[in-house]
């Protein structure tokens, strides 16, 4: 009998689909670490929630089964349906892993029909994040005890930080050495300093959803009166028009630029000389490592998911949410070139050592190699 295909088969978080990375101009950055791991298995696949167009991304995924929702079921549906839809495809599998925690369950479904070992991953714990934007308790109380029955279930769990890992172990009863933490990776070959490409001076960015998390309110009001300064909003989100109408009416230089795709992402931070996210909280923000990789001096709030990444006055420099506080923090960055080095050689030192994608496929790597005899 032929040996079984060591096939990695990954779930999507739900509702989210390859186009609908693409949309979000994110797929380059998604797909990297994929890439990086299919050459530790015959094959990988993805079981999306995207119609028939995911599978037009065939032709740059080679070595990729994509497992779209060709059905057109509706999401919640197809979250519990989806193991049974792929099943000959699934059975073949030798290790499930989840994307987020929204939407694991359907791992969960798939471990327990197939008899696989499951890698829960998750970037932000998902039941903190809806406590904070949900007044529900309701629903607060549903997401606790899914994400409790995901965590219970997993074989193994992977976290974007050690202050989520220690939350997972005292909420959860979770046993540490079951627990990794991977943080979310940088990509350094694209996202790096770019000497020719020089900073201009004033020009600060922000990369996100222009959302209430980001609280770019705050930061507008911190901009007002402040001379040659110039912010580009890199992002869309359901306050982008009164974000842009709060820029006009108060005389704050800000250009909204919508999306960017990834690839072109580099190239708006480079010529940043700062970046700022003023977050309310954050999991383990993606954007801010990517300007710390470029080079970009970055201030962020001191906020959940922010202070476990920035050394005060090292790798950047924290504040507080309010406009004054923002201000207060803009002023002195702008004003002192010694310190903007500094946190600049601080922050790329900081990815090298912790966030770049050789490192993390490596850890990667490790986790699903110490399940390989479970498997």
């Amino acid at each position: 009998m032929a040996p079984p295909c060591r096939k990695l088969v990954v779930f999507f978080s739900r509702g989210m689909s390859l186009e609908g990375w693409h949309r979000a101009g994110i797929l380059d950055r998604e797909i990297a670490l994929y890439r990086e791991l299919s050459d530790s298995y015959e094959q990988v696949a993805f079981v999306t929630y995207g119609g028939a167009s995911d599978l037009r991304w065939a032709s740059i995924l080679p070595g990729v089964e994509i497992l779209p929702n060709r059905w057109g079921i509706a999401t919640n549906v197809y979250s519990l349906m989806a193991p049974f839809l792929h099943r000959k495809s699934l059975r073949d599998a030798s290790v499930f892993r989840t994307n987020q925690i929204n939407g694991a369950w359907c791992g969960v479904i798939a471990k327990v029909l197939f008899g696989k070992t499951l890698v829960v991953r998750c970037g932000f714990l998902w039941a903190d994040f809806v406590a904070r934007m949900s007044t529900s308790r309701f629903r607060c109380a549903v997401t606790r005890l899914i994400e409790r029955f995901v965590m219970r279930m997993a074989d193994r769990i992977v976290v974007a930080a050690d202050a989520d890992a220690s939350v997972i172990v005292q909420r959860y009863g979770i046993d540490r050495s079951l627990v990794t933490v991977i943080p979310n990776y940088v990509d350094t070959v694209h996202f790096r300093p770019v000497l020719d490409v020089p900073a201009e001076r004033g020009t600060m960015c922000f990369v996100g959803r222009l959302e209430a998390q980001k609280n770019l309110e705050s930061l507008l009001d911190a901009l007002r009166g402040l001379p040659d300064v110039k912010l580009t909003v890199v992002g869309e989100g359901p306050l982008r028009s009164a974000l842009e109408a709060q820029a006009r009416a108060h005389g704050v230089h800000a250009e909204f630029i919508g999306r960017v795709p990834h690839t072109d992402l580099p190239m708006v931070l480079n010529r940043s000389e700062l970046f700022v996210l003023p977050s309310h909280y954050e999991g383990n923000p993606k954007a801010l490592v990517e300007a710390m990789a470029c080079g970009v001096p970055v201030i962020g709030a001191r906020s959940p998911g922010i202070r476990e990444i920035v050394t005060h006055r090292e790798t950047g420099f924290l504040c507080g949410t309010s406009p004054p506080e923002i201000r207060s923090a803009l002023l002195e960055v702008l004003n002192d070139a010694v310190l903007r080095e500094r946190m600049r050689q601080g922050g790329l030192q900081y990815i090298e050592q912790y966030c770049s994608l050789a490192l993390v496929v490596e850890r990667e790597r490790a986790v699903l190699g110490s399940i390989a005899s479970v498997a």
